[in-house]
């Protein structure tokens, strides 16, 4: 399939020509959903901990004789049903991750990325670069694209000037083609990639 380039004053550029294999998949509605539940949970600390009765301080008397009172019998003031007692079955530091094989997750990003086509929020541009950091710029960009939601930009390399002029406007975010996640795609309801990150999408997901 072709689809339009455009550059930074939102002119056409030509077209490019995308891979079907890759902008063109069948969407698989269920791997995109476990794909981001995966990155959700991998992304939990998991560091919450609550005392049990072993490790709160005191209750080392037992509170009152064993018989004979007309209460319950008790054995410490620091038992799960007093204040200030330990917590029963609490929460403990624990790993949440968990992995996906890699052909699950190459259909899941296929279909996120195709989904992008099929909705018409896929923005090519030939190029995206600046002589300096300024937030006005990168402004300027997204404006000439029309773009007035949630913005994605896909950079093929680390580039200091767009990333730290994308990083003060609301609901932008930059991203490299290494480290683009099915979650971020979602996320976000524009998807603006240069001419170049396309070409490493294709030579990563061929």
């Amino acid at each position: 399939m072709n689809v339009k380039v455009y550059d930074m004053q939102g002119n056409p550029a030509g077209e490019m020509e995308l891979s079907d294999n890759i902008f063109g998949a069948q969407i698989n509605l269920p791997l995109m959903h476990e794909m981001v539940k995966n990155y959700l949970a991998n992304q939990r600390q998991g560091t919450q901990s609550t005392l049990t009765r072993t490790e709160v301080r005191g209750g080392g008397r037992k509170p009152w004789r064993q018989k004979g009172t007309g209460r319950a019998r008790q054995g410490s003031t620091r038992a799960p049903q007093w204040t200030h007692g330990g917590v029963a079955l609490g929460p403990k530091p624990r790993t949440y991750r968990y992995s996906m094989n890699k052909k699950a997750k190459r259909v899941a990003m296929k279909s996120a990325l195709s989904s992008k086509v099929l909705e018409g929020n896929l923005i090519i541009l030939d190029t995206l670069s600046f002589p300096e950091i300024k937030t006005k710029s990168m402004v300027a960009v997204l404006n000439a694209l029309n773009v007035d939601s949630k913005a994605l930009v896909v950079l093929p390399g680390p580039d200091v000037n767009v990333v730290r002029s994308a990083r003060n406007i609301p609901d932008v975010k930059t991203l490299y083609v290494n480290t683009l996640s099915v979650y971020d795609i979602l996320k976000h309801d524009k998807f603006i990639v240069t001419k170049e990150a396309v070409q490493k999408i294709e030579e990563v997901y061929v």
